[in-house]
């Protein structure tokens, strides 16, 4: 599980990205790169990582449910992703 902390600053990250996504993509249009210097680094989406929405887990992530591997297996065992079945042939 991932500190409360860290967890907190990828949603602060995700608030600045949308916030400045039209400001940057008028600028890079423009191609004034000195005033995308001038912009929050945060605001970047690069500086985005996907982390689980269950466990803040920042590797292991699969992208079609937003969790991690490791909760993806807890909840798909229990029976709580309709439509997930364990594979046995």
């Amino acid at each position: 599980m991932a500190k409360e902390g860290v967890k907190a600053r990828q949603i602060k990250r995700e608030k600045l990205v949308a916030k400045y996504a039209q400001k940057r993509a008028e600028l890079k249009a423009a191609g004034d790169y000195e005033a995308l210097d001038k912009l929050p680094r945060n605001a970047s989406p690069v500086r985005l990582h996907n982390r689980c929405k269950l466990t803040g887990r920042p590797r292991g992530y699969m992208r079609q449910f937003g969790i991690s591997r490791v909760a993806f297996r807890e909840m798909a065992l229990a029976g709580k992703i309709p439509g997930v079945k364990k594979a046995s042939w």
